[in-house]
């Protein structure tokens, strides 16, 4: 690991937004909090995600990779998320981003998991927003709830109920939502039922609906890192409920320190993500006939907004975050098969543009080098050519504050443009959960100590 050089007297400062969106989320506060109003104690994301377009079925038909996704109507949610740093105190933000009409959540509520579709009871807790158990979240906005007290252990599972009395189905634009949420969340019998011990479950599904970020009440200077990435950051392939992202590793890892403070880990990977492109569209699908038929042409939808338009809001936006790592333009190097564009020039501007606007709000950010993909249905020659030489500037040129080398911890030595057997999960691609294993151990937990 090569640690570069930061602007000074901005190396651990927190980023200020001025912004009313950030301004509002800082407004929220809590009366049995007095500790974070004299500024021992801050809010740090224990978990994130990146929401994208589910757009309605069209003429009954799915719009979307994969089989018929999930309509809400008139059902609760109870979605599964997996905290990375602990707390006293939580709330949840509702996003509806993408949405073109209001979000009527007509209930919430948060408790530990007990198991499967079970909770706590004795942890179980309504959310509130401006002290009122419904809330309209308009076209194009988040709500974020109340701070609930609320023991949240670090490393476990929270689930957290909606009750949405409309139809998911219903908006025009679709439904913000992570598709590859790898754990299994439950779908309702009809009504509110938010809160309930046992869910009446109708149906499970494995992505997250309308939720983008759950905080905690954490101390002052605790370091929070955001995962920027496409699918291997987002943890395609590896097995659905064992939380085994390479950035699940990574928070586990952290927390192992007995000696070091804790440090969260917010992962706002998109499956298909590319740096200088929003969504692939039909280009990608029409090169390779086995693949499922394409995306919708929402360049919201399937892949996500490009890193660069989202990177102020999934990254610089996120509660508590004091470094980044970023893992991404292997799809913007696949997705373009033989073409020459985009060159690698242009990889290294996209990804200075990030590190720049990181270094603006005091952040300290990290390189991964791209893993390998030879095997992989886009692998071209002429990628393999863009890959070796971006992984040469990110390892030399100094631009990002360190280097993580994801593609040593993972590549055949034999044959350096393929994985190891044992770390590719089958397409090539993407890593195995020992593939994913391997990289969380790929990188240098020193990074993270703050001064």
């Amino acid at each position: 690991m090569r640690l570069g050089t930061v602007q000074q007297g901005h190396r651990w400062l927190r980023h200020t937004l001025a912004v009313t969106l950030v301004s509002a989320l800082a407004a929220v506060s809590f009366s049995g909090c007095a500790d974070a109003q004299e500024g021992r104690n801050t809010w740090v994301g224990t978990w994130a995600t990146a929401p994208i377009v589910l757009p309605p079925p069209r003429d009954g038909v799915p719009q979307g990779l994969g089989g018929e996704p999930v309509r809400i109507q008139d059902q609760t949610v109870r979605q599964i998320v997996h905290t990375s740093i602990g707390g006293s105190v939580v709330r949840v933000t509702v996003s509806n981003f993408f949405g073109t009409d209001p979000l009527e959540v007509g209930a919430a509520h948060v408790a530990l998991r007990a198991d499967g579709a079970g909770i706590d009871a004795g942890t179980a807790r309504p959310l509130l927003f401006g002290g009122q158990a419904a809330v309209t979240v308009e076209a194009g906005s988040m709500e974020v709830s109340d701070a609930v007290e609320l023991g949240v252990p670090a490393l476990a599972d929270l689930a957290v109920d909606l009750y949405l009395p409309g139809d998911s189905g219903a908006d025009i634009s679709g439904a913000t939502y992570h598709a590859a949420g790898l754990t299994t969340s439950y779908l309702s019998a009809t009504g509110d039922h938010t809160g309930a011990v046992e869910l009446p479950v109708d149906g499970t599904y494995q992505s997250w609906f309308y939720l983008s970020r759950v905080d905690v009440m954490a101390p002052e200077g605790t370091a929070g890192i955001v995962t920027l990435g496409d699918s291997i950051t987002d943890g395609t392939a590896s097995t659905p409920d064992t939380n085994s992202r390479w950035p699940d590793f990574l928070a586990r890892r952290l927390m192992a320190r007995a000696e070091h403070a804790p440090v969260a880990v917010m992962n706002v990977g998109i499956a298909g993500n590319r740096v200088l492109s929003d969504n692939a569209g039909l280009g990608l699908f029409n090169q390779n006939p086995d693949a499922p038929p394409p995306p919708p042409s929402n360049p919201n939808a399937q892949f996500g907004p490009s890193a660069l338009s989202r990177f102020d809001r999934q990254v610089l936006q996120q509660q508590g975050v004091t470094h980044v790592i970023v893992l991404e333009s292997i799809n913007d190097i696949g997705m373009a098969f033989e073409s020459e564009s985009p060159t690698v020039e242009e990889l290294i501007a996209g990804h200075t543009s990030m590190v720049e606007r990181a270094h603006a709000q005091g952040l300290l950010i990290y390189g991964g080098t791209l893993t390998p993909f030879e095997g992989a249905f886009y692998f071209r020659d002429v990628g393999e050519t863009k890959r070796q030489a971006f992984n040469e500037w990110i390892r030399t040129s100094g631009v990002y504050d360190a280097v993580i080398d994801f593609d040593a911890a993972v590549r055949d030595p034999d044959q350096p443009s393929r994985f190891q057997e044992a770390y590719q999960s089958g397409d090539w691609l993407h890593p195995s959960d020992e593939g994913y294993r391997a990289m969380a151990q790929a990188i240098d937990l020193s990074l993270f100590d703050v001064q």
